[in-house]
């Protein structure tokens, strides 16, 4: 019994307690992130950067940080060990947190936000593998009732944030500081999660583990790169909230309140569309999800009144919920046990490598030709992936799984 609790698979509701103390980091680690997400593109615009530039530090901080998310997937296989890379990996996130609170130009943010993007990294896909590891049978569940947990921390952040703001009237510095210090608490459940033992694999190499990857997982990868081509970073549509509304502090509170809402539609329904999932299959829930951020970025462009925003940004919740945690075990159920981290760390490297030229996308539209041609933009390449999706599934590359 005592190895039984030991190596995390004591299990409470059919869901492993590991998946529950990983819940709850990202969930404190959430209440962080997003005390400064609602804020950060204003902050952005307060200290000189344009559209251009909020493109480029959304993209490049999700890219080039996580080139690392393959190597530490792999890195993760190959020395049998996942806790490691998940510790320095909140760390390092909560350090430069600190950090952006002393930001004085936009550059500054340019830096820190891939540092902190490193930290994500560094854990994602070990942290995954775990959560993997720990439930079998209902793996749509757990990683729902992760998601649900993460998301609930981001409702927190997010209405904190906007308390901080527009009752306290603290500033963005004074705000960011806070949400560094509350993302260092976050390691401290870290210390309870137990990873099963397994045996380091010397033999394994990078190449080797790629090469490992199924034709079906490899298909669903550029499946899901594509897909984030289409899904621009979220500050574009804080962005066009603000620009309806010219009253300088309302032009900030109704940005974070949407996006409270978002999160709140995302929150309710990410468990529910894991347990769904568990019992029709991943693919008829990515199919509707793909096709529903089409019609949502098509409808944002018409967006113009509180009424439109808050429908909107309820649809937006709804599609993450439906793709972002089924992207996830859709890649887990087409792995191999042994290469699962190899295969997540690939997974979420390429969507993430896709950011830097969506954001610099969307940026130069938003800039330079109008802020709606972005929306039609994420429009048009979220149905082509819609698409494709269809036509492989219709030829039966991915029949072996629901």
């Amino acid at each position: 019994m005592k190895n039984y609790q030991r190596t995390g698979e004591k299990l409470w509701q059919g869901v492993s307690l590991n998946v529950i103390l990983l819940g709850i980091v990202s969930l404190i680690t959430d209440v962080s992130s997003e005390m400064i997400h609602p804020l950060l593109p204003m902050f952005i615009v307060a200290l000189g950067g344009g559209g251009l530039a909020v493109g480029l530090i959304g993209g490049l901080g999700d890219s080039l940080a996580s080139i690392l998310k393959v190597f530490a997937g792999f890195w993760s296989d190959k020395s049998g060990k996942r806790k490691p890379f998940i510790f320095s990996g909140y760390a390092l996130s909560s350090v430069c947190k600190i950090f952006l609170a002393f930001s004085t130009v936009w550059q500054h943010i340019l830096i820190l936000r891939p540092a902190e993007r490193i930290g994500k990294g560094l854990r994602t896909a070990p942290r995954d593998a775990i959560i993997a590891d720990s439930s079998v049978e209902q793996r749509g569940k757990a990683f729902g009732l992760h998601r649900t947990m993460d998301t609930a921390g981001a409702i927190g952040g997010s209405s904190l944030a906007f308390l901080l703001f527009y009752f306290l009237g603290l500033s963005f510095k004074i705000i960011f500081l806070l949400a560094g210090i509350i993302g260092a608490s976050a390691l401290i459940p870290l210390l309870w999660v137990r990873e099963k033992k397994r045996k380091p694999k010397k033999s394994l190499s990078l190449r080797i583990g790629l090469k490992g990857l199924s034709k079906p997982l490899r298909w669903f990868i550029f499946i899901s790169v594509l897909f984030s081509l289409a899904d621009f970073n979220y500050m574009f549509f804080l962005l066009r909230v603000k620009e309806a509304f010219p009253d300088p502090k309302v032009s900030v509170a109704l940005p974070i309140l949407f996006y409270i809402w978002f999160n709140v539609i995302y929150t309710l329904f990410s468990l529910p569309m894991g347990v769904i999932s568990d019992r029709v299959g991943r693919k008829p829930i990515l199919m509707l999800g793909y096709s529903l951020f089409g019609i949502t970025c098509l409808l944002f462009i018409w967006g113009r009144s509180w009424a439109h925003f808050l429908l909107l940004f309820g649809l937006y919740g709804l599609v993450y919920a439906l793709v972002d945690g089924q992207q996830r075990t859709f890649v887990s159920d087409l792995s191999k046990e042994e290469l699962r981290g190899t295969a997540l760390g690939t997974f979420h490297t390429s969507i993430a490598l896709a950011n830097l030229p969506d954001g610099l996308i969307a940026g130069y539209l938003w800039q330079y030709v109008h802020p709606s041609a972005v929306f039609l933009y994420g429009g048009i390449v979220a149905f082509l992936t819609a698409g494709l999706f269809t036509v492989l599934n219709l030829k039966g590359v991915f029949n072996f799984v629901k």
